[in-house]
């Protein structure tokens, strides 16, 4: 699963819970033809990314290339279950990604149009957010 290889900190704030807005940079179609377009702002864990990556890879057939445009940064850390308050900050737990609504998540070049929307539609079930899929030509 994707995670960095060394951080500044190994623990962070939490920060706004969920990011809002919409996305500036990384909105665009950069490397593949077709892409996995986010429509709604929320945390996605590597986990949910390494599943996605793993279903549309799968389906196809290991031909062409899947460009995953996001990447896990930030430490989402937790206490366990029935512990009582005080003693610090727990360990983490999960790394997660901000993705903001209009975000290119996912990119496949290199295989036919209908193969690749398939393959994304299986990737954007594994996803916890509300995708389209969007080629480059029609991107606007």
């Amino acid at each position: 699963m994707l995670s960095p290889k060394r951080v500044k900190h190994r623990k962070v704030h939490r920060g706004r819970a969920i990011p809002k807005g919409s996305a500036t940079k990384g909105n665009k179609i950069s490397f593949g033809e077709i892409g996995l377009v986010s429509t709604e702002n929320e945390w996605i864990t590597s986990r949910q990314i390494e599943a996605a990556r793993i279903a549309s890879t799968r389906f196809c057939k290991r031909e062409g290339k899947v460009f995953i445009r996001i990447f896990p940064h930030i430490p989402y850390t937790k206490k366990p279950a029935e512990t009582r308050q005080g003693k610090g900050k727990g360990s983490v737990e999960k790394w997660v990604a901000a993705v903001k609504n209009g975000t290119v998540m996912f990119e496949i070049g290199g295989v036919d149009l209908g193969v690749a929307r398939r393959a994304l539609e299986l990737a954007a079930g594994k996803l916890p957010v509300k995708c389209k899929i969007v080629e480059r030509r029609n991107l606007g």
